[in-house]
């Protein structure tokens, strides 16, 4: 049985972790409003340079989201062990050391190219960059 100040660690850790999951579902709404908008500039205005600058927010917003995950993780990391369901490192009561979760799963560019994150914005630059190629005045067929 666990002790109180240790499920009070945990729920500290888990409403972290909360707010990083409610920050990228948020960077996700955003990236596709402002994909959305630019898209729709290009709509009115038939000008392809707005295809190609919306890879600029998609790009710098799955890197952002990436940031977010990449700490969720490195927080649950910590959750485990202070729960015992892992023995990777050991933990004091209230200390969050996430600096000592750096390989494996918590290493930044396999967080990025994971199957929950690199569909949601590779995807969409790809099929902006054909798009904006196919659009315009460059692409010769």
């Amino acid at each position: 049985m666990m002790n109180q100040d240790t499920i009070k660690h945990l729920e500290l850790i888990q409403n972290i972790i909360t707010r990083m999951n409610t920050n990228s579902f948020q960077i996700k709404g955003w990236s596709i409003t402002i994909t959305s908008a630019l898209l729709a500039l290009y709509a009115s205005n038939n000008t392809a340079t707005f295809i190609l600058i919306a890879i600029a927010p998609t790009l710098l917003f799955w890197l952002l989201d990436t940031y977010y995950l990449w700490q969720e993780r490195k927080f649950r990391g910590v959750y485990n062990d202070v729960a015992e369901l892992t023995q990777i490192n050991t933990i004091r009561l209230f200390e969050m050391p996430i600096q000592k979760y750096v390989t494996g799963k918590y290493n930044y560019f396999r967080v990025m190219w994971s199957i929950t994150i690199w569909p949601i914005y590779f995807l969409p630059i790809i099929i902006l960059f054909i798009g904006w190629l196919i659009l315009s005045d460059t692409f010769c067929i």
